[in-house]
């Protein structure tokens, strides 16, 4: 009679300036039981725990670290669209299952624009979308911002992030946020607006029926 016990989260992202983004992404991690890593970028393709597929040449204000010019690409908007090879891939040593980093110098032009990541080649997580650039959380004024995924679902061993604004600039790296957190470990999602409506009727149908039970009862005994 009553609806189903709200679903196991299995990703969660963060969109925000850069010290609010980092702050959220880093108590996401804390809190589903990861150990949070950095790695600040420099001119260089290989470091400790992964490499990346372009180098990080270029800086962007508010930005702690060097950035990768990942200009979109493509001329198919969204998720299945042709500009993920125009991104920049990172490949782990070790599994991980959450991952961010800095943007700079996003949402300017050429809307609707959208960012993505993905785990392991697999289907892309949208992390945001700019119709104007009034939807872009600045940091100190300055088109900076961090974004990031969480995935409880399993491990993995690379990380793609890429846009789909074609023709706006886009940089992406600065200080690269990452961990393994618990499977199952992120919070359960909020029902959606139809799944409140069926615990409502279930709830309904319950009361309902007490109160037939009560009338039978009542009607028994009289």
């Amino acid at each position: 009679m009553l609806a189903p016990a709200t679903v196991q989260a299995t990703t969660s992202v963060v969109y925000n300036n850069v010290p609010n983004g980092q702050s959220a992404f880093d108590a996401t991690v804390a809190a589903a039981g990861g150990v949070l890593e950095t790695q600040i970028l420099g001119v260089t393709t290989s470091y400790t725990d992964f490499t990346i597929s372009k180098p990080a040449l270029n800086t962007y204000p508010e930005i702690t670290g060097q950035l990768t010019d990942i200009a979109p690409d493509g001329t198919v908007r969204g998720p299945d669209g042709d500009s993920r090879p125009s991104g920049i891939k990172f490949t782990f040593a070790a599994p991980i299952n959450a991952f961010g980093l800095n943007v700079g110098d996003w949402g300017t032009c050429c809307y609707p624009s959208s960012l993505y990541i993905a785990f392991d080649g697999g289907p892309a997580i949208l992390v945001g979308t700019a119709l104007s650039d009034e939807d872009v959380p600045r940091t100190n004024g300055a088109y900076s911002m961090f974004v990031g995924a969480l995935d409880d679902s399993s491990t993995f061993t690379t990380a793609e992030f890429w846009g789909d604004g074609f023709g706006e600039a886009l940089y992406a790296g600065g200080t690269i946020r990452y961990s393994a957190i618990d499977i199952g470990g992120l919070p359960p999602t909020v029902p959606e607006p139809s799944t409140w409506a069926m615990m409502t009727l279930g709830l309904g149908a319950v009361a309902a029926m007490v109160r037939r039970r009560r009338n039978s009862l009542a009607t028994a005994l009289a």
